[in-house]
């Protein structure tokens, strides 16, 4: 009988530790819940456009680079002289 008020004693103590942790208490509201959202998204997006920009600079510096394939040579100055022109 003791081993199970000790563990009912553990159990409740463990759910107070659960709804008082802080995912509970933005899940808890809604308006809290959408603003976390809203951030985390906005997060996503600028982190993705970053990285693709980056991503996409390097690919097109390292394809103007390529001299012996002309179609893709070509190609690939053209785009990095239209990017220097913008700057």
């Amino acid at each position: 009988m003791e081993d199970t008020k000790t563990e009912i004693a553990a159990l409740r103590e463990e759910l107070h530790k659960l709804n008082s942790h802080r995912f509970m208490r933005v899940h808890n509201s809604l308006f809290r819940l959408l603003m976390f959202q809203f951030v985390r998204g906005l997060a996503f997006g600028l982190g993705t456009v970053i990285g693709a920009t980056i991503l996409v600079s390097v690919v097109v510096l390292m394809l103007s680079k390529i001299d012996f394939l002309p179609i893709i040579g070509d190609w690939a100055s053209e785009i990095a002289r239209q990017i220097e022109a913008d700057n």
